[in-house]
């Protein structure tokens, strides 16, 4: 056992602070945790003991809301329910904000409306603006339509052939199973959400996370049909056949107009 700051955690049921026995939510790290002692100082440091990593869908409340509505906020910004389906676009198919639903709102400028398609491919595919600027690099320097390059790097990342295969219903939570290590790349543990696969690599669920509710219910509902990729259900593995061609991808993104960007 080991010391936490009670700041640092979610309370996952409505137990007293000053019991014995608690679950608590340490949440940067994903983990559950166990209250065995009530023995703290002034700066509300616990005893607690770590007991299992917890699926992010089952974290407090109160953190996954909040996410939920920053999600909403950002698919309104650009109108289109980019994280999936979304009840508050739906409601508020306008952007938000005081001035969101104004008609006074100016028309953008060409570096504005580039601006935004990137922003919009960053937060489609979960990738941090580092990351992307060196995706374009790489897309720059091989050949052929730097666009369609640039996409097909952004779709032949681990998260992202994780949640095309249907693993998981989201690349958010599939970034977060590859993170806990219940994907295998080539046959070995991989926690690199962005790690670049190639044609004839192989991805695979970890054995004893194949029983996991999140991942049978996900295959279950999966409607997802990528040419470019096989799955085998028997062996819950899939392949990646080809590179997927411009037309399979079918995100709305306009690549164009973050090669100009990139390129003023």
């Amino acid at each position: 056992s080991m010391g936490w700051h009670k700041e640092s955690f979610f309370i996952i049921d409505n137990t007293d602070w000053n019991k014995n026995k608690m679950m608590l939510i340490e949440p940067r790290r994903g983990v559950q945790l166990e209250l065995i002692s009530n023995n703290h100082d002034d700066m509300g440091i616990f005893q607690v003991k770590e007991l299992a990593s917890v699926p992010f869908s089952r974290q407090g409340s109160g953190l996954r809301d909040s996410q939920k509505a920053a999600m909403s906020r950002i698919s309104r910004r650009f109108g289109e329910p980019i994280f999936g389906p979304d009840k508050a676009l739906a409601k508020k198919a306008y952007a938000p904000g005081q001035h969101g639903n104004s008609r006074r709102r100016g028309k953008k400028s060409e570096y504005g409306v580039q601006l935004d398609e990137k922003q919009k491919a960053k937060y489609t595919y979960g990738i941090l603006e580092k990351q992307f600027s060196n995706l374009f690099k790489e897309a720059l320097r091989r050949k052929g339509i730097t666009g369609e390059i640039l996409l097909q790097l952004c779709e032949t990342r681990l998260d992202n052939i994780v949640f095309r295969l249907g693993i998981t219903p989201t690349r958010r939570a599939a970034r977060q199973l590859v993170g806990h290590k219940h994907i295998l790349l080539n046959g070995e543990i991989c926690n690199i959400p962005s790690a670049a696969l190639k044609v004839g690599d192989t991805i695979s669920v970890r054995e004893r996370s194949k029983s996991l509710e999140s991942i049978t219910s996900s295959l279950t509902n999966n409607l997802q049909n990528n040419d470019w990729l096989e799955w085998n259900s028997d062996l819950m593995n899939g392949t990646v056949k080809a590179l997927p061609e411009r037309t399979q991808i079918t995100e709305n993104i306009k690549e164009q107009l973050i090669v100009e960007l990139y390129s003023k």
